[in-house]
């Protein structure tokens, strides 16, 4: 009867060792089981080949400028009625003075124009007459009249005046030149007002005073228009022409 009581006894005695001994392990770290978080199986990764960049190229500022010489040029005219400063042209100046002579022309950028059929083009040729932009006629050319001359004298004056060809002038060149005219310019004097007073007035000097002649004008004044004779000899001298204005201008 006591043999199986002492069995019994150190059978749980074992288990117990056992048990201290499975917990001992498990405190050291030794039979931990660490549950760590499952990571997927790698995938096979397809290589995309080698990588491009793109790198966007900054535009070009646009410019919104307009020519100058575009404010002059009819938009969908016929290329042969365009102004001189909207086409290029090769001038020749071999040719013959008087003579008509064609030239090969291009209109410049953003000029627009066509042909007699309406058709858009580009290059033309031009038809003109060979001369220099000098030996156009008066009527071809614009210029800037100048004060700073005397029109009435003898021998009449000239002037170096500055001139520009018309837009739809077509000549071999320079567009403006220099050329010597005769002073033709007006003060604003009539003729007729400056004969009437010479008239009327004469004795006392009121023709001159109102040409602008006041030391000529206090002379007649002062001696009773040279007895009437000085009056009738500017009587003549401003009926045909030859007394004028104190400022060199011509009468209106």
């Amino acid at each position: 009867m006591a043999a199986p009581v002492i069995q019994l006894r150190a059978l749980c005695c074992l288990c117990r060792v056992v048990l201290f001994l499975s917990q001992f392990y498990i405190l050291s770290g030794g039979g931990s089981f660490s549950e760590e978080p499952s990571q997927p199986l790698p995938q096979a990764i397809k290589d995309p080949g080698p990588t491009r960049t793109f790198t966007a190229a900054p535009r070009a500022a646009e410019s919104t400028d307009i020519p100058p010489y575009v404010m002059k040029c009819p938009s969908n005219g016929l290329c042969s009625r365009l102004p001189a400063d909207c086409i290029d042209c090769k001038t020749n100046f071999s040719c013959v003075y008087g003579k008509p002579v064609t030239f090969d022309c291009t209109v410049k950028p953003s000029v627009t124009c066509v042909d007699p059929d309406f058709k858009s083009q580009k290059s033309f040729v031009l038809n003109m007459t060979c001369r220099f932009c000098w030996q156009l006629p008066e009527a071809d050319y614009e210029c800037f009249s100048s004060s700073n001359c005397r029109a009435v004298s003898c021998p009449r004056q000239r002037y170096a005046a500055n001139c520009t060809v018309r837009d739809h002038i077509h000549c071999l060149g320079n567009r403006t030149f220099l050329k010597m005219l005769y002073c033709n310019w007006t003060g604003g004097y009539k003729w007729s007002t400056a004969l009437a007073l010479s008239i009327t007035l004469g004795g006392f000097g009121a023709d001159r005073f109102y040409l602008g002649q006041w030391r000529e004008g206090l002379g007649k004044l002062f001696s009773f228009g040279g007895l009437g004779i000085w009056t009738l000899i500017d009587v003549l001298l401003i009926g045909v022409g030859y007394v004028g204005p104190a400022d060199g201008s011509l009468y209106i």
